[in-house]
């Protein structure tokens, strides 16, 4: 019963056009041309051959008004500003320093971006950086790495310039997640993993991948009626990107192979990753970007450029929870010392 009503409310019926894990981005920039075409866009964590730098430059073709490029290194930045006028030369771009590693960094850009008089809106914000499989250390106002950057920080800068999103005729909050939420559920009692002592660098990523998730549930639910959407997104195993920068792959892959099977998850026997690349890595950021008629979906987990089936892809109840999801908006809210009531 519940599978068919599942079916009833998917994309199938209500997009004309079907994607799958085969799906380009530049399809989608061509797909979704007059959707892109004079947007705002902001995307944290941009890196040169990172997933969020190759969203900008494949976005770029479909000529937005202006993306605005965070990142701790504006070095960095000025690379992939180049390389999208290379591409895009009529597409404006702005370097923002963001260092979601800092409340108070993560409130000197959102200050920042609050002051631009000329950028009145922004259409679609893609908060894609992160840290994976860090071995245990602390952000500077004192919480567990991969909590603290992958969540905590985007999820203070996100309400931060919340009127600004608001301000969009149609706005869009893109949170990139990942299925390896598969490895562990918020830890409501120990999200700090008693100062180190409990600490498993693939419990602290999948807590951190849940709470992306988690964070978009709650900002569909909250502002949907307002006109956000919101979509948590899982890009796979991409080629060419530094998010391994931290494992010892010699050691960590079978630490990881044994978390899941401690969980019973398949990906517990699998001895290899399946690489795709980038063109096809990012298109479900663009899908979860501008794709249309997917309204009925606010709130939803995007992979392989369609909304996720949890009756037979990785999606964990533990992430898709109303109340897990309310639960974390007020611990997120007393950990960053603010309140966003909407």
């Amino acid at each position: 019963m519940f599978r068919k009503i599942f079916r009833k409310y998917s994309t199938k019926s209500t997009m004309a056009k079907q994607y799958d894990t085969n799906t380009t981005s530049d399809e989608l920039v061509n797909d979704f041309g007059s959707d892109i075409k004079g947007k705002t866009l902001l995307v944290t964590g941009v890196t040169p051959g990172g997933l969020g730098a190759a969203y900008a430059e494949f976005v770029s073709k479909g000529q937005p008004g202006l993306i605005i490029l965070a990142s701790r290194n504006l070095e960095k930045l000025k690379t992939v500003a180049e390389k999208i006028a290379g591409v895009s030369p009529n597409v404006k771009t702005r370097a923002l320093q963001l260092d979601l590693g800092s409340f108070a960094k993560v409130r000197e850009a959102a200050n920042t971006v609050n002051s631009w008089a000329d950028v009145p809106n922004i259409d679609v914000v893609v908060n894609n950086a992160g840290l994976m499989g860090t071995d245990y250390f602390l952000t500077e106002d004192g919480f567990e790495s991969q909590f603290g950057t992958n969540h905590l920080g985007h999820f203070l800068f996100t309400n931060l310039i919340m009127n600004k999103i608001l301000a969009s005729k149609a706005p869009r909050v893109v949170n990139i997640t990942s299925d390896g939420h598969r490895l562990n559920p918020i830890r409501w009692f120990d999200y700090n993993f008693d100062e180190g002592k409990t600490y498993n660098k693939w419990h602290g990523y999948g807590q951190s991948k849940t709470a992306n998730m988690l964070f978009s549930l709650s900002l569909a639910e909250k502002l949907g009626k307002r006109g956000l959407q919101s979509f948590s997104v899982h890009p796979g195993t991409v080629e060419g990107t530094n998010l391994g920068i931290y494992c010892n792959w010699d050691v960590d892959y079978p630490a990881l192979m044994a978390a899941d099977k401690a969980l019973g998850n398949p990906q517990g026997w699998d001895t290899s990753f399946n690489f795709k690349p980038q063109q096809r890595g990012v298109a479900p950021y663009i899908f979860a970007s501008f794709a249309p008629n997917i309204k009925e979906h606010n709130g939803k987990y995007i992979l392989e450029s369609r909304i996720g089936d949890p009756y037979t892809d990785t999606i964990k109840p533990w992430a898709t929870s109303p109340i897990e999801a309310d639960r974390l908006w007020k611990l997120s809210e007393k950990l960053v010392g603010q309140e966003f009531s909407y």
